[in-house]
């Protein structure tokens, strides 16, 4: 690589990450879109990506699939090893990751064996080349924080953190020391396609913690699952993320994933069309 090409490199790297802060700095509360990579073949991968987007995401988590996913229920597990189940997941996740962010700025959400089996710093260099805004590991080991939140920082990846609502003040603030893009506050302490009821002061009780011990935008998923539940979350947060509802529909039946994102997008800005978002 070249001196003009780094530069060019680096340069388109700020340029995606500077989208996403622009994006969670709005006024009004953006909606992500949780896509496991590798789910379906590239091109049709490429379309739902596409209407997904002009649907009404506002930004994407792509998710690199995992076979112990443990914080996840059983639809996204299932996804993941559908995913695993095609084999060269890495080489797909990354293109993958590459067509959404052409979209939308885009985030990957990953366990941390994923990482540590490609290298912290081989897999952040290859997803920031793709053009990722961040990666958010989710089960991130406090004794390897500081080594991966160093090789992003060479990439110029952000990287999100979710914090567990359990966590004492103290914990609390030691994580949000280390994380950058945003603070994921998990709506729900079940798994991933948890559909019963939010305890919705509790999350406005944490989201202000958030608030007081970072600057960062706070984003919430985990149990979001209908556009009612979004619309009482989003005015705690800068971002709402909804995974399972759109997983099963990429599962079973991918040309509904579209009317749903819709259905999201429209609570939260009901003022905005799906053309002006494309």
């Amino acid at each position: 690589m070249t001196c003009r090409d780094s530069a060019l490199r680096e340069r388109h790297l700020l340029a995606t990450t500077d989208s996403l802060q622009a994006l969670l700095a709005q006024p009004r509360c953006a909606l992500g879109v949780f896509v496991p990579a590798g789910l379906h073949p590239a091109r049709a991968e490429h379309h739902q990506l596409d209407q997904i987007a002009r649907a009404g995401a506002d930004l994407f988590e792509i998710g690199l699939a995992h076979h112990d996913a443990g914080l996840d229920g059983p639809i996204i597990q299932a996804a993941y090893r559908r995913a695993l189940s095609r084999g060269h997941l890495l080489t797909r996740a990354l293109r993958g990751i590459e067509h959404a962010a052409g979209l939308r700025p885009t985030v990957v959400m990953t366990y941390w064996d994923p990482v540590s089996r490609h290298g912290p710093e081989r897999l952040a260099r290859l997803l920031a080349d793709a053009g990722a805004a961040g990666a958010m590991v989710v089960d991130l080991p406090d004794d390897q924080a500081e080594r991966w939140q160093a090789a992003a920082k060479a990439t110029n990846l952000s990287t999100p953190r979710l914090v567990p609502r359990h966590l004492t003040d103290t914990g609390l603030a030691t994580v949000a020391a280390g994380a950058s893009g945003w603070l994921y506050a998990p709506a729900s302490t079940a798994p991933t396609g948890y559909r019963g009821p939010l305890d919705v002061p509790a999350l406005a009780d944490f989201t202000t913690r958030l608030r007081a011990a970072s600057p960062l935008p706070v984003v919430s998923g985990v149990g979001i699952s209908t556009p009612a539940l979004a619309e009482r979350v989003a005015p705690l947060v800068d971002a709402v993320v909804i995974g399972t509802p759109v997983v099963r529909a990429l599962m079973t039946a991918p040309e509904q994933a579209p009317a749903l994102t819709t259905a999201f997008a429209q609570t939260l800005n009901p003022h905005a069309t799906t053309e002006t978002r494309a």
